[in-house]
């Protein structure tokens, strides 16, 4: 049996699988952000282990001794720093935070976007590891000094589950501080963010075997493998593994990823191009705020649980639009100060026209990243689809219909089932991640674009993207 770990933002999904893929026991834990500052995004790695320690406990129950291995899916770019004793020198800053624009800015006006993309494959965006090492350099001086090892979130719960510090390329593709497409740190990089090489993990495959679970967890016959990052898992998980494969996750951010046989970078750098969990390599858009948004308007805003039926009669004339930028935005716009709007409000605008408008919106800003994709010549005609929002029947549907694409559906359980499909390829019981996938995961369609639907998002998607360039330096004026 198989343990694969999903170290989301908001909780930890850990599952209990067979070698045949079958879910066996589920379990999660919450553990809660904090918001120190505005635009300020982090966490306690301890409230990460506590967490870990319980769900593992759970799944493992009067089975320790068949557990042949434990993998991670982990959300990205967070910066954990230990001291020379291996303790946590201060809160995680977390893939989500802000305020690093004036580091961003610094890399890639001074440094260069083309010697950006030269070294590591992209350019600078605000929620990279890089940019939160030169933060803690110039901010909190006496805490850089301290550094003995730096990782990512996942990172420390292999570290403190084995003893090793070690990473996978998926993971250290959204440091900026690897070198892609050879697959290594780069040096000049670290010398530009005074990183020392001695501070980094060793990189590893996803499935690479790190070591063996210690005593203490009572899992006698358990590896643990490097792991990835959680888009990279979640593709694995939904076997978006072959050349031009895409997925599509609608998380707390939302990321359409796309799978590819050879290494190569956007003309604009507006997508990132990383390791694949598969060995290969991919493409991936993200935007930072997806399911969130969504969750943000239900719940925050009107103190409801219902989605499913939250835009039941909205209106069909299309006046309404929604920018998604809660949180700043990343793919395309590379923007912390992008904020979110309504606009096209009238008399006659429902509840229900404002909670489809938030799904319309979020649905545009993933067009945004595969319109990039599909002016590099990659054809995208489906998608497969995962992350909490897949749930919901109208999204779906609007994904189809925004997209012109056929949409695919495998499991709820995403970065978890493909962090299990890591485990069990590390643990011997497949050759490769592909003839796992292959024999492991199968799709269902649970939606087909609308012609007459495509045809009225075209021109309303026309409208909505004048929207953000219109308010683009109003943004900044908010700060």
């Amino acid at each position: 049996m198989f343990i694969g770990i999903d170290l989301g933002t908001s909780s930890v999904k850990a599952i209990l699988t067979d070698n045949k893929g079958n879910v066996l026991r589920t379990q999660s834990a919450d553990y809660p952000v904090y918001y120190p500052k505005n635009g300020w995004s982090e966490q306690d790695p301890a409230a990460w282990l506590s967490a870990t320690k319980k769900v593992i406990k759970k799944l493992s129950d009067g089975l320790e001794d068949q557990i042949r291995g434990i993998s991670f899916g982990g959300q990205m770019h967070g910066l954990v720093a230990l001291d020379e004793r291996g303790e946590v020198i201060r809160p995680c800053i977390l893939w989500n935070d802000g305020r690093t624009e004036k580091e961003t800015a610094w890399l890639n006006e001074n440094v260069g976007r083309e010697k950006l993309s030269f070294l590591t494959a992209n350019i600078a965006f605000a929620g990279f590891t890089a940019p939160k090492l030169l933060w803690l350099k110039a901010n909190e001086p006496e805490n850089f000094s301290r550094i003995s090892k730096i990782m990512l979130p996942k990172d420390y719960l292999v570290y403190k589950l084995t003893g090793v510090h070690a990473t996978d390329y998926s993971d250290a593709s959204g440091t900026l501080l690897l070198d892609v497409q050879n697959k290594r740190w780069s040096e000049e990089m670290c010398e530009i963010c005074s990183v020392k090489s001695k501070w980094l993990p060793k990189l590893c495959e996803s499935w690479e075997v790190v070591g063996k679970v210690k005593p203490e967890f009572g899992l006698p016959d358990c590896v643990v493998t490097a792991g990835a990052g959680d888009n990279a898992a979640a593709a694995v998980g939904t076997g978006t593994v072959g050349n031009g494969d895409c997925n599509i996750s609608l998380g707390t951010s939302g990321t359409v990823f796309i799978a590819q046989d050879g290494f190569s970078v956007d003309s604009r750098n507006a997508l990132h191009a990383f390791c694949h969990s598969s060995g290969k390599w991919h493409l991936m858009g993200c935007i930072l705020s997806a399911a969130s948004a969504y969750k943000w308007w239900i719940e925050d805003i009107f103190g409801a649980k219902d989605y499913d039926t939250a835009t039941a009669g909205a209106g069909e004339d299309g006046h309404l639009y929604f920018l998604p930028y809660l949180m700043g935005e990343r793919s395309p716009h590379n923007d912390v100060n992008a904020r979110g709007a309504f606009i096209g409000m009238r008399p006659d605008t429902t509840r229900a026209d404002l909670s489809l408008s938030v799904l319309e919106g979020v649905t545009f800003a993933l067009r945004d990243c595969v319109d990039i994709a599909r002016a590099e010549g990659l054809t995208i005609t489906s998608t497969n689809l995962c992350g909490g929002g897949a749930r919901t029947k109208v999204w779906r549907q609007l994904v189809a219909d925004i997209l012109n694409v056929d949409v695919y559906m495998t499991t709820d359980e995403g970065p978890a089932f493909g962090a299990a499909i890591l485990a069990m390829v590390g643990a011997g019981a497949f050759g490769d991640v592909n003839e796992a996938a292959a024999a492991i995961i199968r799709r269902k369609k649970v939606a087909s674009p609308d012609p007459a639907a495509v045809r009225l998002y075209e021109k309303k998607y026309a409208v909505w993207k004048t929207l953000y360039p219109a308010l683009r330096d109003s943004f900044a004026m908010m700060k």
